[in-house]
């Protein structure tokens, strides 16, 4: 199948075409016709699938059709959870509507608001915003939306997470009844059902990956190592595999501060992202590490949610996550579009609880790989309990003299009446 046949214009086909695309992806080819269609879509799709062309490109194809956007107005919204997933779409739209007389904006936190005031005062066809500046803007009446006519929620699963869900029934409340919305999420959670039976209209849904399934492109093992001798290992790994560009997951702000700096005293140039870092210096440090004059970008989970870097070879997991969906999104980082990529991370027997919880959900036993000269004190099991069996246990048997209704640790005189 090809893009023509999904019912693309010629425009948007050469701008698909310009960025070396001709097949499009299952969620693409199960996305796109629904969107035309004037469909509202559920869509579970994990990262690096192709999903943000898969709402783009329909929308921008909509938006052909009708009047552009009046003063201060947008036709389309698409909310993001953080700053760095927001700018990647904003990009992307520009990209795929550069043949399109269209006008497209990206509004985030953490900069200055009155150059997005500016930019939203001729009104605009795409406005792609997070919650918290959007609400700014609202009430600085530099953005309204009596002419909206799609929405997207991109990763709606995160934005409950990072709990923005009162940011979002605040939007919803001032948004057109009559419109299009379209969800998009790595998993269909009870959360997110509930949240689109309270948002959307009779929406299609469509999936192209089973919950918390990881991309069969990434290579995945673990290095088992003591706690301490971490960032030793990681320097390692770095120099003598000759990485060139990895991406390094950290737990904490202050851990990916202390890592950023152990890696620059060892030679290898890096950069830390989260989110007490400043708009500028995120944007630059993202800028640095798809360049190539930085080899490790090391960031926390929020700030790295919606990073979207080309043939991105390598993925480390310092430290594992709490929450085990969240190494599906961090690994998911590599081997993106039909690419191979690597993912390693670094476990101690602290870790455990953690890796167990991983493997269970992934249902998978990851590899285990021991760098010579890194064995650690303490040992890493070779494999976890990747799913608990149930046991059928036979019945207790009661203690002598139970009756119904007793708790079996007493016994029966309390309960019945004494004898006279």
């Amino acid at each position: 199948m090809s893009f023509a046949s999904l019912g693309l214009s010629a425009p948007i086909l050469t701008a698909v075409a310009e960025q070396g695309y001709d097949t499009p992806s299952p969620i693409q080819i199960q996305a796109i016709p629904q969107v035309l269609a004037g469909r509202d879509l559920m869509a579970a799709a994990q990262t690096g699938t192709g999903k943000t062309a898969g709402f783009t490109l329909p929308i921008l194809e909509r938006l052909l059709n009708g009047e552009s956007a009046k003063p201060n107005h947008a036709r389309v919204l698409i909310l993001t959870p953080t700053r760095e997933l927001a700018a990647q779409v904003g990009e992307s739209v520009s990209l795929y509507s550069k043949h399109l007389r269209l006008r497209s904006a990206v509004v985030f936190g953490g900069v200055k608001i009155n150059p997005q005031m500016i930019a939203l005062r001729r009104g605009v066809d795409v406005l792609v915003a997070t919650p918290g500046r959007l609400l700014d803007l609202y009430k600085q009446n530099a953005i309204r939306f009596n002419g909206l006519e799609t929405l997207v929620l991109d990763e709606a699963d995160r934005m409950l997470d990072m709990g923005f869900i009162n940011d979002i029934k605040k939007i919803m409340a001032v948004l057109p009844k009559q419109r299009q919305t379209l969800m998009f999420s790595a998993t269909f959670s009870t959360e997110i059902r509930a949240l689109a039976k309270q948002f959307l209209n009779d929406p299609v849904e469509v999936s192209v990956t089973p919950n918390n399934a990881t991309a069969p492109t990434v290579t995945q093992w673990i290095s088992p190592v003591d706690k301490k001798r971490k960032p030793a290992l990681l320097t390692r790994l770095i120099q003598e595999g000759d990485w060139q560009q990895v991406l390094v997951f950290t737990k904490t702000k202050h851990g990916a501060n202390k890592l950023t700096a152990h890696l620059n005293a060892e030679g290898i140039s890096a950069s830390a992202i989260h989110g007490n870092k400043s708009q500028g210096a995120r944007t630059k440090a993202l800028a640095d590490f798809k360049s190539g004059s930085i080899r490790a970008l090391v960031a926390t989970d929020i700030a790295a949610r919606g990073l979207d870097i080309d043939q991105l070879p390598q993925v480390v997991n310092f430290e594992l996550p709490h929450v085990p969906e969240d190494y599906v999104h961090r690994i998911g980082r590599t081997g993106r579009a039909g690419a191979s990529g690597y993912a390693v991370s670094l476990v101690c027997a602290d870790d455990l609880k953690l890796l167990q919880a991983i493997e269970r959900v992934t249902r998978q036993t990851i590899e285990r790989r021991q760098v010579p000269g890194f064995e650690p004190v303490n040992l890493v099991p070779e494999e976890t309990t990747v799913a608990k069996p149930k046991h059928n246990r036979r019945p207790k048997k009661p203690f002598k003299g139970h009756a119904d209704g007793q708790r079996s640790g007493f016994v029966a005189s309390g309960h019945k009446p004494k004898a006279r």
